[in-house]
C-alpha cells in the first residue's frame, strides 16, 4: 500500500484545512484501520486521529477534540482530516497511516504503511 498525503498549506490561526491521504496499491477496505500523525519541528512524531474499518470508532489526541475531524471514503480509497479554529501549536507535518487490522490504534508501532507528510503551517 503507497499512500500519499495532500491539502497542507499556510494559513492564519482560526482558519480550516482538509487534508487528504490517497492509497494505492491495495484497497482501503473496512479490514484497515487508518490514522493520522504529525510531527513539529524539533519534537517527537504524535498521534493526532484514528478511525476503525468501520468508521464507528475515532479516537482523537485532546488538543484536537472538536476542532478536527477524521473521515474515511473506501470507494475512493481515501482518508481526510478536516482541521478547523487552527492554532499555532498545529504547525508540524502531517503524515497518514494505515494498519491491517480493523481497530483504530493511537501507537505508531501497530501501523503498517506510512505515507509522505504534508506540511501545516499556522500563522499567528
Amino acid at each position: 500500500v503507497q499512500l500519499q498525503a495532500s491539502g497542507g498549506g499556510l494559513v492564519q490561526a482560526g482558519d480550516s484545512l482538509r487534508l487528504s491521504c490517497a492509497a494505492s496499491g491495495r484497497s482501503f477496505s473496512s479490514s484497515y484501520a487508518l490514522g493520522w500523525f504529525r510531527q513539529a519541528p524539533g519534537k517527537e512524531l504524535e498521534f493526532v486521529a484514528s478511525i476503525s474499518g468501520s468508521s464507528g470508532i475515532t479516537p482523537y489526541r485532546d488538543s484536537v477534540k472538536g476542532r478536527f475531524t477524521i473521515s474515511r471514503d473506501n470507494a475512493r480509497n481515501t482518508v481526510y482530516l478536516q482541521m478547523s479554529s487552527l492554532k499555532p501549536e498545529d504547525t508540524a507535518v502531517y503524515s497518514c497511516a494505515a494498519r491491517q487490522n480493523r481497530l483504530a490504534a493511537m501507537l505508531r508501532s501497530l501501523y503498517d504503511y506510512w505515507g509522505q507528510g504534508t506540511k501545516v503551517t499556522v500563522s499567528s
